[in-house]
């Protein structure tokens, strides 16, 4: 990961934190989830139980309790009227989420860890990435999202992390949700060679022209005829070269430039 994405992951990470809580409470309980309930002032009705398959606790003097799919404060306030109903005047409810279970999400590409990750709370883009060791050396800026279940069923959005992170704000990181799938691009190359100071594959970045691919490799060796460049290039599975091609001209994934040497 480069300097720019390191530092802006950090900014936007700490700005996640100091908003964990607003996000524990905006998660929605599902099977398996573990919950401390506490009653003030009424210790005997301290409880931790674990969401069955069918959604429900079992809670003293109310017995059982539908909350599959409820945010912490409805599940609070569920069990706030159960117990205002008949058994405590004004009781004051808090509930913990102790252990997720419910809810997961898989990142897959160009990161770390790979994996399966348990969604605790609300959970950005970005912090899934960090959880995930953060991008490999080969990473593009481009990640995929596939969205399981919205209004619409599957859906796919695209985030250009430069363009995320350069944002320098919590409040536009992408939110993800239950069973959700996220891919991390590897980054395009493209490959220049001869009569430059550093022959190699450089990361390309979209726009990037020719006279910029030949930049990241030093620029010109005293030797070039820089009005004679070549670029190579797979079209419809068949390799085409083309001569002398602009200064001006945008590379693709996978070019090749060629720099030749002056003989003159």
């Amino acid at each position: 990961m480069n300097r720019f994405l390191a530092l802006s992951l950090f900014v936007l990470l700490l700005l996640q934190a100091v908003t964990a809580l607003g996000g524990t409470m905006s998660y929605r309980v599902g099977e398996g989830d573990l919950l401390l309930i506490k009653v003030y002032d009424m210790d005997d009705l301290t409880t931790t139980v674990r969401v069955d398959a069918d959604g429900q606790i079992g809670f003293p003097l109310i017995g059982q309790v539908n909350v599959d799919g409820q945010t912490i404060q409805q599940v609070r306030d569920s069990i706030s009227a159960e117990l205002a109903d008949g058994y405590l005047i004004n009781p004051q409810v808090s509930v913990l989420v102790k252990e997720y279970r419910s809810n997961k999400i898989v990142i897959i590409g160009e990161v770390v860890r790979p994996g399966l990750y348990e969604l605790q709370g609300e959970m950005s883009l970005l912090e899934l990435i960090s959880r995930a060791g953060g991008l490999t050396a080969n990473a593009g800026t481009l990640v995929t999202i596939r969205h399981e279940k919205s209004p619409e069923g599957s859906s796919e959005i695209q985030v250009d992390l430069t363009e995320l992170m350069g944002k320098q704000s919590f409040s536009v990181d992408e939110l993800l949700a239950n069973n959700d799938s996220v891919f991390v691009e590897k980054a395009g190359l493209v490959y220049v060679t001869g009569e430059v100071r550093k022959p190699d594959a450089y990361k390309l970045k979209e726009g990037t022209t020719v006279i910029k691919a030949i930049t990241m490799a030093g620029g010109f060796s005293k030797l070039a005829a820089k009005n004679k460049i070549k670029l190579v290039r797979i079209v419809d599975g068949q390799e085409q070269t083309f001569e002398r091609v602009s200064m001006n001209q945008i590379v693709q994934t996978d070019d090749v430039l060629v720099v030749p040497e002056s003989f003159f």
